[in-house]
Parts: structure tokens; sequence; C-alpha cells
């Protein structure tokens, strides 16, 4: 009978449920609040962006304005808000039409005028602002101008002399011609010195003849090789009367007007790749291609007509470096491009944590939001630190781009593939830890995040591997260390100035106000560098006086090349964001701008073991830095949706778990 009245009773309740009492009720977790209620801005994120972006805003919103009125930038609307960004699911093919057509619309606005034909610092500044707003859209449309202007271009502007600039820098700029950058090979990528293709001259014909020996020689993954380009640069040896003279760049035709490809031209496809399919990448073989005399890029070297070889740079190393001068261009444009991948995918992950629960902390308590949980705290703020950093780096580095000089050019070279290595490992870390950070959804192509994983890898080798440009890095700063103590003088440049200086000193215990004192902080960084610069100098003579060549030297040490190369790169970026920091009013801006610059030094203290493991802070040291970082990811967790929206970018560029997500994947919006 017990069971009887149970069951009775239980039947009663779902039969007799007054109507006034809902027999459901609504999870806080499951209902959508814009952050914005509940995230009040102290400070004016306009001023913050004039600070990130530091020129062209009015140019950059322009063209956002533009990218987001044509259909070509596949708009969607999910619930309520219209997102562009480019449709991946269409096939390599299409993806790869897609980016030409979205250049002609671009071309068409007069988005590329002057790009190539307008000097001066304020047309590249302007033209470095339109490239990084395209990236924001899509790389492979962005890696396809780059090509197109930056490599194919640049190199006309740089190896060729008033002839060339003449005869085809207006028809680049119009895409009169389409032009692709032929360097690397099957068998040699960063090892430029060591490419096969050959070329010879004739001086019967007065033509140079271009040829693949092997197969090794094949030019491998050009750019708008396999279905675009009419015209590429092609980087080969110069053999002039049995005598090699090293490496030259020619300009040679490659399809015709129709695109149809040349004779004795072989061109094969790449293939899909992990990411970027809407870059038709090629591969290239030349079979005895007569290309006339005046074809040779001519600014470093030259051949008369009767076959003599010409320059006025007689050492074969100066003519080399000379002729790696565009990568300088590519390289600028690499590492603030990965700064404004990170920013998008940071906005979309805090977005989305500032709204998304999980979990509560007491019995029945509303879940606790994702940003809220300082371990989401860590994982999130110190990459937003490091990323306003960067952006201030990237400022510098766009800065004495355009400045340029002569005398600057080792200066651009060292610090350009220091910040491309770094900026872009840091993109690629901050994207994988956003991916997760969203959880599945950060797995959903239309939120961008992981998307761009794949799209933004490559960036961590072309233009350079990123361990070969630090050592690089690395074997510059030895050079001038060795200069400096041959000479007896003072270091000067690469702002290795703080050499001449007394050393730092670390205090033997570190208290919170010292951890976020700029004068500590840089001198933590500058002692760094310069031991590891000591020490590094001094392992190389060890093994070279054990009978070691310089250069197997220079190998054997790699591991302190590694951590001098990321010593300089820390310090150099810290002294970005102290002078950013000097151009800021005292107030709240300024009160933010040194929390997060704190964040990134005391980041990169804790993560880098150097600081450890040479001694440059004590095990207890440590553990305060440490505490330190989660400490001011704490006092920065209010500020982190005005950090992101600082950023300026529209919401269209961005995702729709950025906003409100419970509606965009509600079942009405799907039937939609």
């Amino acid at each position: 009978m017990d069971r009887v009245a149970w069951r009775t009773q239980i039947l009663s309740k779902h039969l007799n449920n007054p109507s006034s009492t809902p027999i459901l009720s609504p999870n806080p977790c499951l209902s959508y609040s814009p952050p914005e209620i509940s995230e009040p801005f102290d400070f004016d994120t306009k001023e913050m962006r004039k600070v990130l972006d530091a020129h062209n805003l009015q140019d950059r919103d322009w063209l956002f304005g533009l990218m987001m009125q044509s259909k070509l930038f596949n708009p969607r609307n999910v619930a309520g808000r219209v997102f562009v960004s480019p449709d991946y699911n269409q096939s390599m093919e299409q993806q790869r039409e897609m980016t030409m057509k979205r250049i002609g619309y671009l071309l068409d606005r007069g988005v590329f005028r002057g790009w190539l034909t307008e000097k001066g610092a304020e047309a590249e500044m302007r033209k470095f602002a339109f490239f990084e707003v395209i990236g924001m859209f899509d790389h492979s449309l962005a890696v396809k101008l780059g090509v197109h202007f930056f490599l194919w271009g640049g190199a006309i502007q740089f190896f060729g002399t008033e002839r060339h600039h003449d005869k085809w820098l207006s028809d680049t700029e119009s895409y009169a011609i389409k032009g692709c950058f032929a360097m690397s090979e099957l068998g040699h990528g960063s090892n430029v010195r060591g490419i096969e293709t050959m070329t010879t001259y004739d001086t019967n014909s007065g033509e140079f003849v271009i040829n693949t020996p092997y197969e090794s020689a094949q030019k491998f993954w050009i750019g708008g090789a396999a279905n675009h380009a009419t015209h590429t640069i092609v980087f080969s040896q110069l053999n002039i009367n049995g005598k090699n003279q090293g490496v030259h760049a020619f300009i040679t035709q490659i399809r015709d007007e129709d695109g149809n490809i040349c004779p004795n031209i072989r061109v094969a496809d790449c293939g899909h790749k992990i990411g970027l399919n809407g870059v038709d990448n090629g591969r290239i073989w030349f079979d005895n291609v007569r290309i006339p005399r005046e074809n040779l890029l001519n600014s470093v070297a030259d051949v008369s007509p009767d076959g003599q070889y010409l320059s006025a740079i007689k050492d074969p190393d100066q003519r080399f470096a000379a002729f790696l001068a565009p990568l300088t261009s590519g390289r600028v444009t690499i590492a603030v491009s990965a700064i404004y991948s990170s920013k998008i995918s940071l906005a979309i992950a805090i977005r989305y944590s500032l709204t998304r629960r999980a979990f509560s902390v007491t019995p029945n308590g509303h879940e606790v939001l994702l940003l809220d949980y300082p371990s989401h705290q860590r994982r999130l703020l110190p990459l937003l630190a490091k990323t306003y950093a960067m952006s201030f780096a990237a400022n510098f580095l766009k800065l004495i781009y355009v400045k340029r000089t002569p005398e600057s050019n080792k200066t651009i070279h060292v610090v350009s593939s220091a910040l491309k290595a770094t900026l872009s490992w840091h993109n690629m870390r901050t994207l994988q830890e956003c991916r997760e950070a969203c959880g599945g959804q950060g797995v959903k192509t239309e939120n961008r995040v992981g998307h761009m994983k794949s799209e933004y890898d490559v960036q961590l080798t072309f233009e350079g591997d990123n361990n070969v440009l630090m050592q690089q890095v690395s074997k510059a700063l030895l050079a001038e260390y060795m200069a400096a103590q041959k000479r007896n003088k003072p270091f000067k440049g690469l702002g290795l100035e703080h050499m001449n200086e007394a050393c730092p000193v670390i205090p033997s215990h570190l208290t919170s106000s010292t951890l976020q004192s700029s004068h500590f902080q840089m001198d933590a960084f500058c002692l760094r560098e310069r031991h590891l610069l000591n020490c590094f100098a001094v392992e190389v003579s060890q093994y070279q006086r054990q009978g070691e060549t310089k250069e197997n030297a220079f190998i054997q040490s790699y591991q302190l090349a590694e951590d001098l190369g990321r010593a300089f790169s820390e310090r150099a970026i810290l002294q970005t964001f102290l002078d950013a920091e000097a151009t800021v009013p005292a107030g709240s801006l300024k009160d933010i701008l040194s929390k997060l610059r704190s964040l990134y030094a005391l980041t990169c203290m804790e993560e880098d073991a150097a600081f450890l493991r040479y001694g440059y802070l004590s095990t207890n040291n440590a553990a305060a830095v440490r505490k330190e970082v989660a400490k001011l990811c704490s006092e920065l967790r209010p500020h982190a949706l005005a950090l992101v929206s600082s950023f300026g970018i529209p919401d269209a560029f961005l995702s729709p778990i950025a906003f409100n997500w419970i509606e965009g994947y509600s079942w009405s919006s799907t039937q939609n």
C-alpha cells in the first residue's frame, strides 16, 4: 500500500500542478548578458587604440567599411549581426578564384593606388595600414598581395634601376602584370646562397639563359605561380665566362596575356595545403629560357653587352647580403600581421569568457564566468599583455623600415629577423591557447580562432625559418661584440648601449613595488642579454681554440645562441613598450599600460628558464615573480573587455561566440 500511495502522490503532482508555477525555470548560465553591461570601461578605449594602431586610423576604418559593403567578402547574418570571413568550405580552386575577385574589387576602388609609385614615409605607412586590415579578413588575400607588391614589386624597387622602375612598377600597381617571386627551391629554402638554378650569358645574342639543371633546383612554393602570375623574379646563380658570381635576380615572363605558359617553362601546382588555399603556390622549371640582358636587376651588379661582369661591391658576401633586402619588407609585414591575428583571437576568446559560465563554487549557486577563474585569467591575460607589448614593437619596426637609410640596413635586418620570429611564435601560441579557451566552439571554422591556426602556421617558416633567423640575430650580436672588443670602443647600435654601463644588480629580495618597477625590469632584461652575449662569445672562442672553424664553433654553441636571441628580442620589445608608455600623459590610460608592461616583463621572466639557469633570479625571487604575475592578472581582469575593445576591430571581423552565442545557435537562428 505504501508504494501505491507514493505513486498516487507523484501522479497527483503532475496532474494538479498550479499553472502559476513554471515547471522549468531558466538557469542563469543559459541566458546571455552583453559583457558591456557589467564590465565598465575605466579608460578611453579610443585613445588606447591610437596608442596601439599609431597611424592611419581613418584609412583603416574606411577599408573596414569598404570590405563589409561587398558580398565578395562573404557577409552572413547570425542572430542579427553580420560577420565577414572567407568561406573555407569552398574548394581550393574556388578559394583562389575568390582571392582574385577580392583583389579586383579593392583595385577598382583605389586601395592599391601609390603602393609602388608613391614615395615617402606617409605613403608607406598608409600601405602598411591597408595591408594590416586586409590580413585581418583573410591571410590568403594578404599573402597574395604581399607576394605581388612587397616581393615582386619590392625586388624591382630594390634591385632594379630607373629603366626597371619605369617599365614595371606602374603596370604592377595596376595589375596589368601579375608578379611572383621565385627564390626558394626544392633543395634549398633558407639557404638562399645554395640555390642551384643557373643563368649564363650568351654574348652572341646579348641574352641571359636560365636553366633548372637538377630536380632539386625546381622553384618550389612560389605564390602566384600555379595559376595567375605572368612574370616572376628568378633568383639564380650567375655564371659569367665560367666563373660563378653568386646569386642574382632576373625578370622572367612565365605566361602570356591569355594565361598560357611560355615556351621552355614548366609549371606544376603545389596542391592543397593545411591553410592559405586561396594562394596558388606553384613549382617552376626553366629549360634554356632566354631573356633580354636588360632583365637583370642591376642595382647591385650588371653585365655589359660584351659579357663583362660589373659591380661596385667587390666583396661577394656583401653583394649577396644586398640581394636579400626585399625579404626585410616581408618580415616586417609578417611580424605585424601576426599581432593582428593575435588581437582577433584574444578579442573573441576574452569576450566569450565574459559571457560563458561553467560550474558553481557553492551548492545550487550560479555558475562562474570563465574569466573569473584565476586559471583562465592566467592563460589569457599574459598573452594579452604580450600582444600589447608586441604591438608597440611592430610599430617601431615599421617606423625604422620606412625611414631606412643605407646605414640602418643592418639594424633593420637584425630587428626584423628577431621580431618576425618572436611575434609569429607568439601568434601561434596565442591562437592555440585561445582555441582551447573557447572549448568546442573554438573548433568551429566560423568562430575563426581554430582555423586561423592553420592559416598562420606558415609564418613560422616562410621568409626565413624562425630558428634560422634567430641564429642570424645571435651571429650579428656576436659580430658587434667582437668588433667592439677589437676596436676597444663602446657599443653603439642594436640597443646594445647598455653594455657600456655598469652591470645591473638584482636585489636579493623582490617586493611587489620593485617587481612592477620599469627600472628593475629593464635591469633584469639587460643583465640577461649582456651575460648571455659574454658567455656566447667566450664559448665560441673556446671552440675555435680547440681547432673548430668559426662556423662550426657557432653551430656547437647553438643553445647559448637561442637564449641570446630570445634575450635580445624581449629586451627590444620591452624598450618599445617603455617608449610608447612615455608618450601617454598621467592618468588611467598610463596606469593600465604600466600594469600591462609589468605583466609582459614578469611573464617573460617566469617563462624563460635562463633567469634561473644562469642565476639571475634566486628560487625565492622566481617564486615572487610567479606570484606577482597572478596578482597582475587579477588586477587587469576588470579591464579585459576594455583592453580588447581598444583593438578597434569591427564586430563583423570577430565571430558569433564573441557576442550572443545563445541566440546565434538557437533553433530559430538555425532555421534562418
